[in-house]
């Protein structure tokens, strides 16, 4: 064999051995924990999704081409010939025991060095990311939603098609584009001919007769696939691993789509034709969901306000439960919602105990996103691919979860203006003073959000991502160039918590109960609360009305801090042709945004993180009472569309019979009727947490929800699985 491989796992099982597809995907999924502790061993901790992805071979080398003096690759050639490059050189993955072929290795975002040319330099937008500790977003890639539909329905030949038609009716400017986007597929296309001319071998050395008929009929679907548009569930199926594969090498992309209405065309004809059963597209499902961490939205209505639930979406639930590994499987709660399909996905998440799946708010996102301007029968497609994003497939330009704003920054930095020039500090007077500076810090990211659109073609195409999405192709433009149809860029905040908290422990302890000076709480913060002195001040000031408690000073502080970060970023749309969504969402940065903001008035000491989403600081009720917690996070929604997630830690002796799955269900729709966006569910006890913390090799297979997204508990880093494991036990 010419191709290397990284894994045949040939002749393994005995000959005589009938397995069934339960058995198999037990292998996988042991296969899959296996590749994950390999990931951790060799790379160290991974704060990050559990992708599909499998390290290299030790011994496999490849290098980047540049075409800049800077040693990295820019633009539509740049991107084009080194994807294919790595992907002709890519090793290749095949298990006789999987319904697919392929895994992925690399992301070739990572692999370039240097991730913006030089020459569209924007030092002069530094000084406001560095004062605000603000995620710009500048050279940021993907996080937006392709339109599965698109390949499904030409499939990679008709996608070669389409470009030549519509690259013959454009003229000199916009040929690097097609010429690039035709090389990409091309690229792919090579992967999946090397390959099939793998399997072809394997299939003549596999002694059970089981796996080499497997072989044989993977090697028949990748015949098909590599130029046809799918017929079939597994045709279906395979096609979506090669354009995740690609796309997650490309760039990281991780959008997926409404996958029970993607695929419930070929199940339903499969299943009318004889060519399936559930057992069998049961497996499928299963399959797909191990090769990657994709995100799924399943249920929901359509663009009529129909619900979406079949019988696949069924059939999805019950493969992630078989394989009962890391998924992003997001339920939509809308009236219409199936209510059995809602009460299984209750019952699997206390079940399997692993983070999903999750639940998004159909009423609340609607209501959001229409203020925009959308129609409703619009906003009922955004649904929920990312982290904590939601997107129009194929039709829309977003930069979700990419561009954060360090509201705790931006209260320090105000803090210390007040200090040094004001002679008599009140708190209205700070609360001007944060007013500006957000204003300051906004305005600063909605320019930097300008500058990545005028250049970011340039620098980084998305040649994957145009290909499903409506307009860029017909246009011959990037995505990120005019290529989209809409442009919602969102915005988040973080830190919500931390000034909430900070405003009403100086309202309450140094204007109300008059206990401490300001100038003697400002000494506090330099020295961090240090000393007796220090730690008794620094208890006192936690003990004022939080945030999350429920209608306490805290709470009206959210609220006011959330308005004004709206109204700030909604003002952006006058100045641009864009629409500016905010949002509130840490994503795994509470750590590192916390490092960058010193002492605070509500009792956190320097460095300490910030507190996680839109959620309360932990210890923010001696009860953690959850519909307090629920309240708080509906009440200070920015309402245009985007999320400010709930993340909820529950017990799991919550819902130990079909009673009490019927009242999480009950309260889960009441959290969406209150307004709340989308919800994230942690069921695990203290005891196992805090065991998997001391020893995380013990416990290979604990899958936790980290924020919007599901990871092994044992690749995280030590601090970032602190974070967790506090998030948890105080709740």
């Amino acid at each position: 064999m010419k191709d290397f491989i990284v894994k045949n796992y040939l002749n393994q099982i005995p000959a005589d051995r009938r397995l069934s597809y339960d058995e198999r995907l037990t292998v996988l999924r042991e296969r899959k924990i296996a590749q994950t502790e390999e990931k951790v061993r060799r790379e160290g901790g991974l704060n990050e999704d559990d992708y599909g992805r499998i390290v290299a071979p030790a011994d496999f080398q490849w290098s980047i081409l540049p075409n800049h003096p800077d040693g990295s690759f820019y633009g539509y050639r740049g991107w084009a010939e080194n994807f294919a490059a790595l992907l002709s050189k890519h090793p290749i993955y095949v298990d006789p025991l999987d319904a697919f072929s392929g895994k992925w290795i690399f992301f070739l975002s990572r692999l370039k060095g240097p991730i913006w040319p030089p020459e569209f330099d924007y030092s002069h937008l530094q000084p406001a990311f560095d004062r605000y500790n603000i995620i710009c977003g500048i050279g940021s890639d993907a996080h937006f939603a392709p339109d599965y539909r698109i390949g499904l329905e030409l499939g990679w030949g008709g996608l070669l098609e389409k470009l030549r038609h519509y690259q013959a009716l454009h003229g000199p400017e916009h040929q690097p584009f097609y010429e690039a986007e035709q090389q990409t597929i091309r690229a792919v296309q090579t992967w999946i001919r090397r390959t099939n001319r793998v399997i072809r071998e394997l299939a003549a050395i596999e002694r059970h007769p089981q796996l080499r008929k497997n072989l044989q009929e993977m090697y028949e679907v990748n015949e098909w696939v590599v130029e046809k548009p799918p017929r079939t569930l597994r045709e279906a199926c395979q096609w979506l691993c090669w354009f995740n594969m690609a796309s997650r090498t490309y760039n990281r992309d991780g959008a997926g789509g409404q996958l029970d209405e993607l695929l419930r065309p070929y199940y339903t004809r499969d299943l009318a034709a004889g060519l399936i059963d559930d057992d069998a597209a049961r497996f499928y499902l299963a399959c797909l969901l191990l090769n990657d961490t994709h995100y799924y939205q399943l249920g929901g209505p359509d663009p009529d306000g129909r619900d979406l639930t079949s019988r696949i979406s069924y059939l999805i639930l019950e493969a992630a439960h078989q394989i009962n590994t890391s998924c992003n499987l997001t339920i939509r709660v809308h009236d219409g919602l199936d209510p059995q399909f809602f009460l299984k996905s209750v019952e699997y998440l206390f079940t399997n105990k692993n983070g999903w799946p999750r639940y998004s708010g159909d009423k609340a996102l609607v209501e959001g996103f229409t203020r925009c301007g959308f129609p409703a029968e619009l906003a009922r497609q955004r649904i929920a691919v990312g982290c904590n994003w939601m997107s129009l497939p194929g039709l829309e330009y977003t930069m979700n979860d990419l561009v954060k704003v360090n509201t705790a920054k931006v209260f320090e930095v105000a803090f210390q203006e007040l200090m040094a020039t004001v002679a008599q500090p009140t708190v209205a007077k700070l609360w001007e003073l944060f007013a500006k500076h957000l204003r300051l810090a906004v305005e600063a990211t909605a320019r930097g959000i300008a500058f990545h659109l005028e250049h970011q073609a340039d620098n980084e195409p998305e040649l994957m991502l145009n290909l499903l999405s409506h307009g860029p192709v017909e246009k011959g433009l990037d995505v990120a160039a005019g290529g989209a149809q809409f442009y919602n860029m969102a915005i988040d905040g973080a830190g919500i918590a931390v000034v909430a908290d900070s405003f009403a422990a100086l309202e309450t302890w140094i204007e109300q109960e008059a206990k401490i000076s300001w100038s003697g709480l400002a000494g506090q913060l330099r020295a961090d609360y240090a000393g007796v002195e220090g730690e008794y001040i620094r208890r006192m000031m936690q003990r004022a009305p939080r945030y999350g408690e429920g209608d306490s000073a805290g709470d009206a502080w959210g609220w006011r801090i959330s308005a004004l970060f709206t109204d700030l970023v909604r003002e952006q749309n006058g100045h641009y042709p864009y629409n500016f969504i905010p949002g509130w969402f840490s994503w795994a940065n509470t750590i590192d945004f916390g490092k960058a903001v010193g002492a605070t008035p509500n009792g956190r000491r320097a460095g300490e993180p910030i507190n996680h989403g839109a959620n309360p600081l932990p210890g923010f009720r001696k009860d953690g009472a959850v519909t307090a917690l629920a309240n708080t996070v509906a009440a200070i929604q920015p309402a245009y569309g985007n999320t400010a997630p709930i993340q909820l830690e529950l017990d799991p002796k919550l819902a130990g019979d079909a009673e009490s799955v019927q009242k999480i269900a009950d309260l889960i729709r009441a959290i969406f009727d209150n307004g709340a966006t989308l919800l994230n569910i942690n069921i695990i006890d203290k005891a196992k947490i805090l065991a998997a913390h001391q020893d995380p090799s013990q416990y290979p297979d604990l899958v936790v929800r980290v924020t919007g997204f599901t990871a092994y508990f044992a690749m995280l880093s030590p601090d970032f699985r602190q974070l967790v494991v506090d998030r948890i036990i105080e709740s």
